[in-house]
């Protein structure tokens, strides 16, 4: 069962096409796993139809009268003040092709089923170091970056915050951190405010979406902070 879920007001956003194409690609691979969220969808898109046929009457109240509140982590809805500059990427210890058909992708010999909100958009080279490999999203999203996350069974992100924001939605498999454990189709949004160390003890595969650097706060991570812009 998902436990985690974009906010309403964020779904709203989605359903209105006011949402950088990053972030929309990555509520709209949620929704496509999630019963309730696509509740909300179609209900909001209902009243936007309705708003649009009769003259913006306010029907908002109505139509969401029957929707359960939605359990989610803290949302920053500040974007402007969330997107900053990013640089490029380093070197990595391997590098392999990405497997993409319009349906599914090969990592590490492991098939991955993939939302059809990625159907249409190039994957660039698996790289990685460790058990920690990572696909980009060929979108030109000014400084947003969408990828998938593989991490290997019993790998693990060394402890962290962010500069920015980091949306995370579990594609397949498991990781827990600090605060919960999550599971295929659950939707975490952090931001600065939360330190974690998501391991995974059966591996798992992630969509990503990043607007900033990773700020490493423990152990010999820390000495990657300096370059951290070259390596989210």
């Amino acid at each position: 069962m998902i436990k985690f879920h974009p906010d309403t007001a964020v779904l709203k956003q989605f359903a209105a096409g006011e949402l950088p194409d990053s972030i929309s690609v990555i509520v709209a691979s949620h929704v496509e796993m999630c019963p309730h969220c696509q509740k909300v969808v179609e209900l909001e898109n209902e009243l936007l139809a309705k708003q649009a046929f009769d003259n913006g009457v306010n029907t908002e109240s109505e139509t969401y009268a029957d929707i359960d509140t939605v359990e989610t982590l803290l949302v920053d809805d500040e974007f402007a003040s969330m997107i900053a500059s990013i640089t490029s990427d380093t070197a990595v210890t391997h590098s392999t092709p990405a497997k993409h058909s319009d349906n599914e992708i090969t990592v590490n010999g492991q098939t991955v089923s993939l939302p059809r909100a990625l159907n249409s958009i190039r994957l660039k080279e698996w790289s990685g170091i460790g058990k920690l490999s990572r696909s980009r999203l060929e979108l030109d999203d000014d400084n947003l970056r969408a990828s998938l996350l593989h991490i290997d069974k019993g790998g693990q992100v060394p402890t962290h915050t962010h500069k920015g924001f980091e949306i995370t939605l579990l594609l397949q498999g498991s990781f827990k951190d600090e605060m919960g454990t999550y599971k295929e189709g659950d939707f975490v949004w952090l931001n600065g405010e939360h330190t974690h160390n998501p391991v995974s003890e059966e591996g798992c595969v992630c969509l990503t979406v990043s607007s900033d650097a990773l700020h490493f706060t423990e152990g010999m991570s820390k000495l990657f902070n300096p370059i951290g812009k070259l390596i989210y």
